[in-house]
């Protein structure tokens, strides 16, 4: 009898990033509603929290103190200061959701993706744009939640973050919400569908058919 043998019943990390505005936080919300095999890391964050938005839900938001704090004992897997505010991501419960074969997202930016890469470099990333300078332009201001000149702001950096979208393995470009969701719903579809990870969930099917 042909013998099996594989552990990859750990959890995979994937790196979700955008520039503000392309439509990441709507498209990773909609992920999650249809896919209860992946979750996404709360990271810590010194930004104000924005109409809606939950302490340990969206984010954790902590002083600027805390989050200095935090990072001077290396509890950060990644951070960055993004606009002003800090971002970082838990180490320790990442390791603990991966370990349990919890599949999890980071919503990070570029720099951070780089962070991770270096620690943990079978991470998997995915890179979301919108169709046209307007169209992300459109979205930031329909947002309703910043100033003229923080939208300006937001439309440099855009094309700065942009530039970095070959560091990632799949680039999603989110023109039709629809159309976007399903092709990021296929990449987390298509990735449990290793065999490796195939072998460790159905080994019984396979120890069965390969008996002789």
């Amino acid at each position: 009898m042909s013998q099996i043998s594989c552990n990859d019943n750990q959890g995979k990390l994937y790196i979700v990033s955008a520039p503000s505005g392309a439509g990441k936080t709507s498209l990773v919300a909609a992920l999650l509603e249809a896919d209860a095999g992946v979750e996404v890391s709360v990271s810590h964050t010194t930004r104000a929290a924005r109409p809606g938005e939950r302490d340990g839900v969206n984010y954790h938001f902590v002083s600027v103190e805390t989050f200095e704090g935090i990072a001077e004992e290396n509890g950060f897997l990644e951070h960055a200061k993004v606009f002003d505010n800090y971002y970082g991501t838990s180490q320790a419960w990442l390791e603990q959701r991966l370990l349990a074969g919890q599949d999890v997202i980071l919503e990070i930016d570029w720099q951070g993706a780089q962070q991770v890469r270096k620690i943990m470099p079978d991470a998997l990333s995915v890179f979301i744009l919108p169709p046209s300078k307007a169209a992300l332009r459109s979205r930031l201001e329909g947002r309703g939640q910043d100033s003229a000149d923080i939208i300006d702001r937001r439309m440099s950096e855009a094309e700065s973050e942009s530039s970095h979208f070959d560091e990632y393995d799949y680039l999603i470009i989110n023109d039709q919400f629809e159309v976007a969701k399903k092709e990021l719903c296929a990449i987390f579809v298509a990735n449990r569908l290793g065999s490796k990870r195939q072998a460790t969930k159905n080994k019984e099917i396979l120890v069965e058919l390969l008996s002789s």
